[in-house]
């Protein structure tokens, strides 16, 4: 999962729109984004472990 965020975020400079973005702003927005993705992971695990034990 952290692959495709850092491949997303290398595709979006290579193109454009993140080129235009300072640096610290990108890596900003990756880290809160691998972040979200994450914790999404987390959750969904630990509500699958629960619901498949019942």
């Amino acid at each position: 999962m952290l692959f495709l965020v850092a491949a997303l975020m290398l595709l979006g400079v290579v193109l454009g729109t993140v080129a235009h973005a300072p640096l610290t702003f990108t890596a900003v927005a990756a880290v809160v984004i691998a972040a979200w993705l994450g914790i999404f992971a987390l959750r969904e695990r630990h509500s699958r472990r629960h619901t498949s034990a019942h």
